[in-house]
């Protein structure tokens, strides 16, 4: 595929493969491991800026009634703002460049007397249930989407925490600010230790791989009426200790890819699985790289398991690898119907039988995984011999119980019959209240 080619194309025809062949668009992408980098053309990306409306928040997350603050970076005098909730809208026929949701504002427009340069609006955050919200800029044909996480008014507002991967979001937006033709990221760079936390994304404000590893379980959450506290990655960093996160939660979860954990991030879970709370990873190549932020910016440091402190112990699970362009999609065998029968209870799954189709990266079972750590699924030797994806279960004597889907793409199959009941069943035995 040729790289100089329009931004909304390249993702609209990975999207395409995606669906045919049982693969995601981060299949295709480039691994700073293997010094691939991936430049993106600045006539592209102002290309596909000329249809959207370019914004961003300045902050990843807000309180209920807090003003915010929406910068505009596309040079206009007039623009149409209106929030919106994710969840409500159903996610098919959505693109990967498009957010739907349920209306929680009026439009507002809004102007100024002269265009040129960026523009902030102050837009009043609503006093509604925390999640993600977004903004839609509409002026004339260009169309934006700015999104954030609303969180609740005091921790534990709900006894169920969902922990979206902002982190994640911003190493993967490949937005080229300085002009250079090269992605301001490490995934385009290797050289490049850091990302801005204040760009906008590409494809109109939509976070990469949104549609295909979060999209499907935030829409889950709203059709069987969960209604979990919300928090950014960021908002992680203000909870002093474990401790504290296991007296207001019995259940976190981390739905999409949270690759990307400060060392007090890492720290934090852990802690709170001493304590007893439950966990619930959706997604796999969890807690795999050290970040420090710092002001706007985060850092990539290291993997954590070169630095000592690998994924496992805390997962029950450890990163094999991605799938390097070769390796293709394949459904999850069931292992453990036995092992865990209220997991499956009510999906009709027995030792035996296959759902879902998934890879991309894959995590397994490991020597540091912690005793009595069972595998639930497993796609063997999906990478090559010995390089499975494993679904995984452990308890503690403390009473935490721990789960790994394994496979990158799990939460984003949420709305499949099997993987909501699954998800259902779950959520009954990590969420105690």
């Amino acid at each position: 595929m040729p790289r100089r080619r329009s931004l909304r194309n390249l993702a609209t025809a990975t999207a395409l493969v995606a669906l045919l062949a049982g693969c995601t668009a981060a299949d295709r992408r480039a691994r700073v491991d293997a010094d691939d980098g991936y430049a993106v053309s600045l006539a592209d990306q102002r290309r596909d800026d000329s249809h959207a409306v370019v914004a961003a928040f300045r902050a990843r997350s807000y309180r209920p009634g807090q003003r915010a603050r929406l910068v505009v970076w596309t040079p206009l005098r007039r623009v149409r703002v209106q929030l919106f909730r994710v969840g409500a809208a159903s996610v098919r026929g959505v693109g990967f460049d498009e957010l739907r949701g349920l209306p929680v504002s009026r439009p507002q427009l809004r102007s100024r007397r002269r265009p040129g340069g960026r523009w902030t609006l102050r837009v009043a955050v609503p006093r509604a249930a925390s999640g993600l919200y977004f903004a839609r800029l509409r002026a004339g044909r260009r169309l934006g989407f700015a999104p954030f996480v609303l969180r609740p008014p005091r921790l534990g507002s709900s006894r169920v925490l969902v922990v979206l991967p902002t982190n994640t979001w911003q190493a993967y937006n490949f937005r080229d600010v300085d002009g250079n033709g090269v992605g301001d990221t490490w995934y385009a760079d290797a050289h490049i230790p850091s990302v801005d936390l204040t760009r906008p994304h590409l494809s109109r404000g939509v976070p990469r791989h949104f549609r295909y590893y979060e999209a499907g379980f935030l829409r889950w959450l709203w059709l069987t009426e969960k209604q979990p506290d919300v928090l950014s990655d960021d908002d992680l960093e203000h909870v002093r200790h474990g401790a504290q996160l296991a007296r207001v939660y019995d259940l976190v979860v981390f739905p999409g890819h949270e690759e990307y954990v400060t060392a007090h991030v890492f720290s934090l879970i852990r802690g709170f699985r001493d304590a007893g709370g439950n966990l619930a990873f959706l997604s796999a190549n969890t807690f795999f790289y050290r970040v420090d932020r710092h002001g706007q910016r985060l850092f990539r440091i290291g993997r954590w398991r070169d630095l000592g402190r690998p994924a496992a112990p805390l997962t029950g699970s450890e990163y094999v690898g991605w799938f390097e362009g070769r390796f293709r999609n394949r459904p999850y065998t069931v292992v453990g119907s036995r092992r865990a029968p209220w997991l499956f209870r009510g999906t009709g799954l027995l030792d035996g039988d296959r759902f879902g189709v998934y890879g991309i990266e894959v995590d397994q079972r490991h020597p540091l995984s912690p005793a009595g750590t069972g595998v639930l699924a497993r796609i063997p030797n999906i990478f090559g011999r010995g390089r499975s994806a494993e679904m995984t279960y452990y308890e503690t004597r403390r009473g935490a119980k721990v789960f790994a889907a394994g496979v990158l793409n799990f939460g984003g199959s949420a709305l499949q019959p099997a993987v909501r009941r699954l998800l259902a069943n779950l959520w009954d035995r990590l969420a105690r209240a």
